[in-house]
């Protein structure tokens, strides 16, 4: 037997389907995004799920007494040593539940944050990870805190170090807070840096965005060359990756491909990636990828959208629809999806595995960057010599003829160039 092996966690997911609850999602479909978060932790092994439907969430415990025996007569069984919780837990729920299966028990937000911190690769990314971690686990100090001092990825709530249980109060937590903000402002400060050097570049940001696991990676990799994390599983980016990329017939961009989102995505997730999220609201252009083979592709959309709508993206940002894995529709659907794009000019059906569908991208992407343009001569002195390279480096002049004075160059651009001018 391999250390790996000895290492596993056994898991059991479960999905509480709560007829009270007015957010109910399609239960199915919920436990199996559920099951794909787990299979997201390399060291989990799911030994099985269950969609458990509830009246009402009970206080104390969530389940019935019933339902919890029952329950706890399977994982006795089958070895269990996690339930994964497709939902909320309070610490009271948590701790009355891990009392009477004898098993650690990890709600929907405690495994997002475990999978970030997984996946966080960039030092503002495992800040951020740190810091949601501690905030949610302040509230639940009825479980013991091992995060300060893990030796291992992740956040110690799966094996490793995490099964020597260690009492930590809220001074601690707050005080590391405290340091990881401080850490965490140095580290933004240079993050803001880098981003006013790259405003200083003339090329348009291109951000990638969509619902986890719809495929934008594959899209980044086949449009940049790169070999960014691109497996079949939830939250396989955490981090921002920037690229630059030459548009076929047009001007160079950099693209950004950014961390998928989610249904119920925890709220402190939101808040600690937001600074992470920054490069979409810095787009030109925002490219919605989605998985149009997914049963639920109209509800992540809807989440997505909420979401974009949630960190303040502006209305009058260019965004694009891409309908993503259309390799995966069958010869019905296929045709429905371009009898859409015929329509509406914005959705754009793809393949990112077959690169079926990208030049039809490329063009698109191409026609929203240039956006309503105008035409206009502006006239510039000798010594003009800074807003003339700054024209010329942006591709903008058409024509431009000596005077007496300077030049009378001739430019055709964007409002939004013309604003950037303007500011000079």
């Amino acid at each position: 037997m391999s250390d790996s092996k000895a290492h596993v966690t056994r898991a059991w997911v479960l999905h509480p389907d709560i007829r009270s609850d007015r957010q109910r999602r399609d239960a199915a479909s919920a436990l199996q995004e559920a099951v794909s978060l787990a299979a997201a932790l390399p060291e989990l092994s799911v030994e099985g799920a269950d969609v458990v439907r509830l009246p009402r969430a009970h206080p104390g415990m969530l389940f019935g007494s019933g339902k919890i025996e029952e329950l706890g007569t399977v994982f006795k069984a089958q070895h269990v040593d996690l339930v994964l919780v497709d939902g909320p837990v309070s610490p009271v729920q948590q701790r009355n539940l891990e009392k009477a299966w004898q098993v650690k028990l990890l709600d929907r937000t405690g495994l997002i944050l475990e999978i970030f911190s997984d996946r966080a690769a960039t030092r503002e990314g495992v800040l951020q990870v740190e810091m949601a971690a501690l905030s949610y686990q302040r509230t639940r100090l009825v479980r013991a805190w091992t995060h300060l001092e893990r030796q291992r990825g992740g956040l110690g709530f799966v094996g490793g170090p995490g099964e020597t249980q260690i009492e930590a109060d809220r001074r601690a937590i707050d005080e590391q807070l405290v340091r990881l903000r401080r850490q965490l402002e140095k580290v933004v400060k240079t993050r803001n840096l880098h981003r006013a050097a790259r405003a200083k570049v003339p090329f348009p940001i291109v951000a990638l965005v969509g619902y986890t696991n719809a495929g934008k990676s594959s899209l980044f990799n086949r449009l940049t060359g790169a070999e960014v994390l691109a497996k079949d599983m939830l939250f396989a980016t955490l981090d921002p990756t920037m690229r630059a990329v030459k548009l076929p017939d047009g001007p160079q961009v950099i693209l950004s491909d950014t961390v998928g989102f989610i249904s119920d995505l925890p709220t402190e997730l939101v808040a600690a990636f937001r600074a992470t999220l920054e490069e979409v609201l810095a787009a030109d252009v925002i490219v919605h990828v989605r998985d149009i083979s997914h049963a639920e592709s109209g509800e992540q959309a809807a989440d997505v959208r909420d979401i974009l709508e949630s960190l303040g993206v502006a209305e009058d940002t260019p965004q694009l629809e891409v309908w993503n894995k259309i390799d995966l529709l069958d010869e019905g659907a296929h045709e429905a999806a371009f009898a859409r794009a015929a329509r509406d000019a914005s959705v754009l059906p793809v393949s990112a595995m077959t690169g079926d569908g990208v030049p039809s991208f490329l063009d698109a992407l191409y026609a929203a960057l240039a956006g309503e343009t105008s035409v206009e001569t502006l006239a510039l002195g000798f010594g003009d010599g800074r807003k003339r390279a700054w024209l010329f480096e942006r591709n903008l002049v058409e024509r431009e003829d000596q005077t007496e004075t300077g030049f009378a160059v001739q430019v055709k651009w964007t409002a939004k160039h013309k604003a950037q001018y303007d500011a000079l």
